[in-house]
């Protein structure tokens, strides 16, 4: 197989002289890959899932306490190992790896990388970590579209732009939302209109999102029961409040998420490799406190079918208002211990419970109908989404495509770019930006990159990687 594929590329790249031509070439493939490659993920996260955390989280009598909390514990243990002795490059989200690796190298991403990200997030996930698969899809597909990249020879500028691809088509497959991930691109990774650029993130975009829906179907990631909309103008004073307690709860992850990462650098009494097994632990703990009050899942494994509950009005406020703490706390302990998974599926629970429990204060006082909830929980998932992550426009973007819905137009500005002005104002830099410079690197604006593609490891880590011979594959 692997001769074959070989074969395969030397024959592209004979056809395709031109460099110009190659890339466009590359590009289209680089979609239909990291198309399949998502699949492949959510894919083997789920079979996980099934395998591990789930069946935890039903034992017989009080034994589920037990596995619920030491699943994620064990899984923490595993990954921990597999990212101190095998592929250090893999621990995070995903999002700064690649944010590095396209303004420092060119968008090299290692094969070790990809793989290793691969293998051990889909271990963490699937045994109950709190953290989601949106990132490091975004990081093996930039890891696909660079090894494509380097056999298409193509030169280290035109390699830099196939990481844009590879981000692109990763957000595109892992949300159902093409254009929400032209957007992120742009906000996150381009910072600017570069035609040629843009070209190829929309083709890559397209196609993942077309591949992704020929295996997985077309519908959206939430079914809602109907449209929402906005049905009383009077509503929009529970949006604005809305956004500031989604800029108050983005603020206080990334706060609380950075604190406990710097203890946890500075923690050297344990082994690194034994800190994710902790941060697993505290994870399980909290998902068994909120199975026992609450008997609902959400805090540990996947959180989307809790997520679409809260969207369609189906919890109480209690639930909601605990389960957005309860997540908060599990995903600081999760990532902050040096796990391998990103915060964007963290980040769209935390604001769906938000916003449903801002909902529930709108129909007790103005006495309006119990669909306001649903409404409110699907503008919190884009209000703390953009206090978070800064992405105003995607964070917007991204809510249309996943819910099928645009009725929402207005409050979803109104509680966004609320959300962001203020959480911008209370901390200047987002949480990707912060990481890096909690590991020392400072990103450089609108430069090119400064070294070229070589053995050397990338530089946004906190293990030392060795170099291997994939890095020039």
């Amino acid at each position: 197989m692997g001769a074959a594929w070989s074969r395969f590329l030397a024959w592209l790249v004979r056809r395709l002289p031109n460099e110009q031509q190659r890339l466009l070439g590359f590009t289209i493939v680089a979609g239909g890959l990291c198309g399949l490659a998502a699949v492949a993920f959510h894919v083997t996260i789920a079979w996980l899932e099934s395998l591990l955390i789930d069946p935890a989280n039903h034992a017989p009598g009080h034994s589920w306490i037990f596995w619920t909390i030491v699943s994620p514990a064990l899984g923490g243990l595993v990954v921990g190992v597999g990212l101190t002795f095998w592929a250090p490059a893999a621990a995070g989200s995903g999002i700064p790896q690649v944010k590095v690796a396209f303004a420092l190298r060119y968008g090299l991403i290692t094969l070790r990388e990809t793989v290793g990200k691969f293998v051990l997030c889909a271990f963490q996930i699937g045994s109950g970590a709190s953290l989601g698969l949106e990132g490091p899809t975004v990081q093996i597909c930039a890891g696909v579209s660079s090894m494509l990249a380097r056999a298409a020879r193509l030169s280290p500028q035109y390699q830099r732009r196939m990481a844009s691809v590879g981000m692109a088509a990763g957000i595109a497959a892992a949300f159902n939302a093409p254009i929400a991930s032209i957007t992120f691109t742009l906000e996150e990774l381009i910072g600017n209109l570069d035609q040629t650029m843009l070209a190829g993130v929309i083709v890559a975009a397209a196609l993942a999102a077309v591949v992704e829906h020929t295996i997985l179907g077309s519908n959206p990631v939430f079914h809602v029961p109907r449209q929402y909309e906005l049905g009383n103008a009077s509503s929009l004073i529970w949006y604005a409040l809305l956004g500031v307690l989604a800029a108050v709860v983005s603020v206080a992850f990334t706060d609380s998420l950075l604190g406990l990462r710097a203890k946890f650098k500075q923690w050297t009494a344990v082994p690194k490799w034994v800190h994710p097994a902790i941060g697993g632990a505290a994870t399980g703990t909290l998902a068994a406190i909120g199975l026992y009050f609450f008997h609902q899942n959400g805090i540990a494994g996947d959180p989307y079918k809790t997520l679409t509950l809260a969207l369609t009005g189906s919890l109480p406020a209690l639930l909601m208002a605990v389960y957005c703490v309860l997540k908060l706390a599990a995903t600081v302990f999760s990532y902050s211990s040096g796990g391998s998974g990103g915060i964007f599926a963290p980040s769209l629970f935390m604001g769906g419970m938000l916003g449903g429990a801002v909902g529930y204060i709108d129909v007790t006082v103005f006495h309006h109908s119990q669909d306001a909830i649903g409404a409110f929980a699907v503008v919190g998932m884009g209000a703390v989404f953009a206090g978070i992550v800064r992405a105003p426009m995607t964070s917007i973007l991204i809510v249309f495509e996943m819910t099928g819905g645009y009725g929402l137009v207005l409050p979803l500005m109104i509680a966004n770019i609320s959300a962001f002005a203020l959480a911008r104002y209370w901390r200047s830099d987002s949480v990707y930006e912060a990481l890096l410079i909690q590991d020392g690197i400072h990103l450089p604006q609108g430069t090119k990159p400064l070294d070229p593609p070589g053995d050397a490891p990338l530089p946004a880590q906190t293990l030392p990687l060795e170099p291997t011979e994939d890095a020039t594959a």
